[in-house]
C-alpha cells in the first residue's frame, strides 16, 4: 500500500558481536522512534474487549521465574481484541489486532490435547468465554464490511479461515486483509514439531493470496499506528504500536504481563527474586523458544517504546494481547500491575 511506509530505526540494530550491546543499541534507536512517534499524530479510535481466559502453563509464561511452579501448573491469560481506527492517505482505515476466532483455536494441539486431559466438569471452572469477535462489533455498531484489516502479534493459536475466506468458505469479513510480517507467514506453512504444537492445524490453509499483505521489517501503517518487527517469541513476532491520550499503546505476546517487563516489582511467586538474583530487566514468554536472545531484546525494545504507564508510571505503558489475570485457582499468579481495558477517542461508523 502506498501509505505504509517503512521504519529504518532499527535497521542494523542488532549486529554489534556482543549481546549487551545489541540491547544498548536497540534501545537506543527505540528512544528516538518513541520521541518521534510521540510526536506525530494519534489514533482516532483505540478499544479494548475481553474475548476468553485461557489456563497457559507458567513454565511458558514466566520462564524460569515462578517458584510454585511444583504446585501450581498454570495461569489464567485473559485474550482480547482491539479495534483500532486510523487516518491515511486514502482515508480512515479501521483494524482489529488480535481477532482470535476461539471457537476453532481450541483445536491447536496443545490446547487440544489439555481439554481432551481434563475432565468437563473442570474445563468449566478454566475455560472462560466471554465474548466472540462478531459480539463485539455488533456491540459497538460495526458491519464485518467495515473492518479493512486485521493483524496479530503472531499466528500461535489462530486460524483465520472464517475471517478472510478459502476456496470452499466465505469470508466473514469481505474487505478484510491480514498484516503478517513475511517472516512469520512462510515459518508458519513450514512448521517443525515444537512451532506445530501451536499452531492452529490449517488455520490459514486455502486463504487467497490477494487477502495477505506481507511486510518485511518494520512500517507505519498511517497516523498514530506502527508495526514493529520484534522477533524472539516466533521469528516474525511483530508488536502493535499506538498513540492514544495514554500515550504509547505497545502490544504482544513476547511478555504475558507488564511485569514481565517490570520483573522487580512483580509481586508473582518468585518473580522479583529471580530478576533481582540474575540481574534480568524482563521476563521472557517461553513456550517455543524460538529464539530467547532476540525476545529479550525485542522486550527491551518494547518497554522502551512504550515508556511509562500513566496509571502508574513504575511500570511501562505495554498491554498485552493475552494478559496474565488474577484467578482464585492459581495462586502466586496474580501481577502487579493489571492493564484490564482502555478505550481512547470516538468510534466512526464507516458510511
Amino acid at each position: 500500500m502506498d501509505f505504509f511506509t517503512p521504519i529504518t530505526h532499527f535497521d542494523n540494530t542488532r549486529q554489534a558481536s556482543g549481546q549487551q550491546q545489541r540491547v544498548e543499541d536497540t534501545r537506543a534507536a527505540a528512544l528516538l522512534f518513541r520521541e518521534e512517534m510521540l510526536a506525530g499524530p494519534k489514533v482516532k479510535y483505540f478499544q479494548s474487549f475481553d474475548l476468553i481466559k485461557v489456563p497457559y502453563p507458567v513454565r511458558y509464561g514466566l520462564r524460569n521465574a515462578f517458584s510454585c511452579e511444583r504446585f501450581v501448573e498454570y495461569m489464567h491469560i485473559q485474550n482480547r481484541v482491539f479495534v483500532v481506527q486510523f487516518e491515511t492517505s486514502e482515508g480512515m482505515k479501521t483494524m482489529l489486532v488480535s481477532p482470535s476466532d476461539h471457537e476453532r483455536g481450541g483445536e491447536t494441539p496443545f490446547f487440544r490435547r489439555l481439554q481432551d486431559n481434563t475432565p468437563g466438569w473442570i474445563t468449566k471452572f478454566l475455560l472462560q468465554r466471554q465474548f466472540t469477535v462478531p459480539e463485539v462489533l455488533a456491540s459497538i455498531g460495526l458491519k464485518p464490511e467495515d473492518i479493512d484489516y486485521i493483524t496479530y502479534d503472531h499466528l500461535h493459536t489462530q486460524d483465520v479461515r472464517r475471517w478472510l475466506g478459502t476456496d470452499t468458505e466465505q469470508a466473514f469479513f469481505p474487505n478484510a486483509k491480514l498484516l503478517v510480517h513475511k517472516k512469520e507467514w512462510e515459518s508458519t506453512q513450514d512448521l517443525n514439531p515444537y512451532q506445530a504444537d501451536w499452531y492452529c492445524p490449517s488455520g490459514i490453509k486455502g486463504i487467497p493470496e490477494d487477502r495477505v499483505i506481507q511486510f518485511e521489517g518494520s512500517i507505519m501503517l498511517g497516523e498514530g499506528v506502527a508495526l514493529v518487527h520484534t522477533p524472539g517469541h516466533t521469528e516474525g513476532n511483530h508488536s502493535i504500536i499506538t498513540h492514544t491520550d495514554e500515550g504509547l499503546w505497545v502490544t504482544s505476546e513476547n511478555g504475558v504481563s507488564v511485569d514481565a517487563y517490570a520483573p522487580k516489582l512483580s509481586k508473582a511467586a518468585g518473580v522479583s527474586k529471580y530478576a533481582d538474583t540474575i540481574g534480568t530487566e524482563v521476563i521472557i514468554n517461553g513456550n517455543t523458544m524460538e529464539n530467547a536472545v532476540d525476545q529479550y531484546i525485542s522486550m527491551v525494545m518494547e518497554k522502551t517504546i512504550a515508556g511509562p504507564s500513566k496509571r502508574d508510571p513504575r511500570f511501562p505503558n505495554m498491554f498485552p494481547s493475552s494478559e496474565m489475570s488474577p484467578y482464585w485457582l492459581f495462586p502466586g499468579t496474580k501481577p502487579a500491575f493489571y492493564v484490564g481495558s482502555a478505550k481512547h477517542g470516538q468510534l466512526v461508523k464507516p458510511a
